[in-house]
């Protein structure tokens, strides 16, 4: 299960070699550890946009979120009204869903209460793996969900968070380096 690319490193099979902006996200973001509320939020926007679709579509789509999201501001989104879902239909640069783009505002909403609750998303967050990121050792494909994916969905739906299934779960939290999932045999195992 492994890709290789140009420069002779082995990847993760599921970085496409002919895509530049899919290579530099597995080799600087995927599995790299995020603390930041922001970026934590973005990350949730993103993979509930994601859901049913694949990772590229919304990888070549983050300029465009970042833009119609107020650059992640969960205070902004969460003021976000009727007129700001209408203008966010028509943008051509983002999924024009209206649930997963009114799920993005209601979130919104549910991750500053959380924030409220506990000082910051991050410290919720991160609790599921008990503070610090879990490292895997796949040889073949790492699972779609986990114990701990089941847990944080359904904490996460308990406290009206939409989109967030266990399998988005599991995505955010190989995205936000919560768990590291880089193949045994790719060059960002263990780093």
């Amino acid at each position: 299960m492994k890709s290789e690319h140009t420069e002779g490193k082995v990847r993760c099979h599921w970085a496409p070699p002919d895509d530049s902006l899919y290579t530099a996200y597995h080799d600087k973001e995927w599995g790299v550890p995020v603390h930041d509320d922001r970026r934590l939020f973005e990350f949730l926007v993103l993979e509930g946009a994601q859901a049913g679709l694949s990772w590229s579509t919304i990888l070549h789509k983050r300029e465009n979120y970042r833009k119609a999201f107020a650059r992640f501001d969960p205070r902004k989104v969460a003021k976000f009204g009727k007129r700001d879902v209408a203008r966010l239909l028509k943008d051509a640069g983002l999924v024009r869903n209206r649930l997963k783009i009114e799920s993005a505002i209601s979130n919104a909403q549910a991750f500053l209460a959380v924030k409220e609750e506990f000082g910051t998303f991050d410290k919720y967050i991160w609790s599921f793996v008990g503070g610090k990121p879990k490292r895997n050792r796949w040889r073949g494909k790492s699972p779609a969900t986990t114990r701990e994916s089941d847990a944080m969905s359904k904490d996460l739906k308990k406290r009206g968070f939409r989109f967030v299934g266990s399998t988005i779960c599991y995505a955010f939290m190989q995205a936000t380096g919560m768990v590291d999932d880089h193949h045994v045999k790719c060059f960002r195992h263990r780093r």
